[in-house]
C-alpha cells in the first residue's frame, strides 16, 4: 500500500450560500482590517522612495497597494479558503468543483473583483461631470458595493468574480 493522497475531487458543495448582509458585514470589517495592509504597505513604500507627499510615485504607489492587497487575500485563502473576517461571519471560499483552490482561481476571482467596483467609480465620475457637480463625486463611497448587483439576478446568489473563478462562497458551522 502506497502513501498517496487520496483527495480527489469531491461534488460541489451543498452548504448554502451565505447570506447578501453577512457578507455585507465581512466586507465592512475587511475595510477595517485593509486599512492596515494599506497603511502598513503604504508606509514601507514611503520608507523605502523618501517619498514625502502622497502623490509622489502614485501610479507606482497604486500598483503596489494592488499587488499587498492581493497578497492578502490569496495569503488567506490558500490557508483556509478564509480571511479574518469571513472566519468571523462563518463564510468560506471553496472550488466550485469541489477540489482545492488553485492559483489560478484565487488570481483570476482577486482580479475579477475589481471590475464591479471600477466600473461603479467610473459611473460616478461620469455622473459628476455630466451634471458638473463635484459634490457627486462623494457618491463614489457606493462603488464598492456593486459586488452585489449580480446576487440580485442569479439564483445562487455568488459574486459575478466567483463565477469568473470557478468558486464558490458558502456557509460554514458556527
Amino acid at each position: 500500500m502506497n502513501n498517496v493522497s487520496h483527495q480527489s475531487v469531491q461534488p460541489p458543495r451543498a452548504e448554502p450560500a451565505p447570506a447578501r448582509l453577512r457578507r455585507f458585514a465581512s466586507m465592512m470589517y475587511e475595510g477595517v482590517l485593509l486599512f492596515g495592509v494599506v497603511f502598513l504597505a503604504g508606509y514601507a513604500f514611503d520608507t523605502l522612495t523618501q517619498s514625502r507627499h502622497g502623490l509622489t510615485l502614485r501610479h507606482t504607489r497604486q500598483a503596489l497597494l494592488f499587488v499587498a492587497i492581493g497578497v492578502y487575500f490569496i495569503l488567506c485563502w490558500r490557508r483556509s479558503g478564509q480571511t479574518l473576517p469571513m472566519k468571523a461571519w462563518n463564510i468560506r471560499l471553496v472550488s466550485a468543483t469541489g477540489g482545492p483552490l488553485t492559483m489560478k482561481q484565487m488570481l483570476i476571482r482577486y482580479v475579477c473583483m475589481w471590475v464591479l467596483p471600477a466600473a461603479g467609480a467610473f459611473v460616478v465620475w461620469m455622473l459628476a461631470e455630466m451634471v458638473a457637480w463635484p459634490s457627486v463625486l462623494m457618491l463614489i463611497v457606493a462603488a464598492p458595493f456593486a459586488v452585489f448587483i449580480p446576487t440580485i439576478f442569479t439564483a445562487d446568489q455568488q459574486f459575478w468574480h466567483d463565477k469568473m473563478a470557478g468558486t464558490l462562497l458558502v456557509s460554514t458551522p458556527a
